[in-house]
């Protein structure tokens, strides 16, 4: 069997990534080798991950320069981390306040959980709605946490009134509202996979 590849600290300096001098056998492995079923994650890929958070439009030329190999395997690499579902998907982000949308309210539902049935009726019911840019199943009281955008107050009121309180299975709502975002959007920490060899 094929030892697990260990990870290699990245040296990352503020907006870009740079690698760390390979040994020539490390890295000729790196440029020969492309991911299989059974392959770990590297510093190399942790290093994609990490360039693609930051910038997703990122040529492949452009990410190979920054991660230490060339485009072939570069390419190889990135091809099965999307294959494998560590990355998901490519967008752009927008501010909403440019684009009119003003309130984002935190709207705690707590369905009828004594019907399983009932629960699943509202999970879908959930995911049909525009409005509603992420939900979660949480702990404590409520069932689910709704991340909810509206242009203004009044218009989340109208929301509310035709949309929220008509789900099937709601036993009971919550509503707060951000005041100013602090930290939003920011990219997933990587570090856990940072191992020294």
């Amino acid at each position: 069997m094929a030892s697990k590849k260990q990870i290699a600290p990245i040296r990352a300096k503020p907006g870009k990534t740079s690698i760390a001098p390979e040994p020539a056998a490390e890295s000729a492995q790196a440029e020969a080798g492309g991911p299989t079923a059974a392959h770990a994650l590297d510093r190399y890929d942790v290093a994609i991950l990490r360039e693609l958070q930051a910038e997703a439009r990122l040529s492949n030329t452009e990410l190979a320069q920054r991660i230490g190999l060339s485009a072939a395997p570069t390419w190889r690499r990135v091809k099965w981390l999307e294959e494998q579902g560590y990355i998901t998907g490519y967008r752009a982000e927008i501010d909403r306040r440019k684009i009119g949308l003003g309130v984002l309210a935190f709207v705690r539902v707590d369905a009828e959980r004594h019907n399983a049935q009932a629960t699943q009726a509202l999970e879908a019911a959930i995911r049909q709605l525009p409005e509603v840019v992420a939900c979660h199943y949480i702990s404590g009281t409520g069932t689910f946490e709704l991340h909810v955008m509206a242009t203004d107050l009044d218009a989340f009121s109208r929301w509310a009134m035709q949309t929220l309180f008509k789900l099937p299975h709601v036993k009971d709502l919550q509503t707060s509202f951000s005041l100013g975002e602090v930290k939003a959007g920011a990219a997933l920490p990587l570090g856990h996979l940072e191992r020294p060899r």
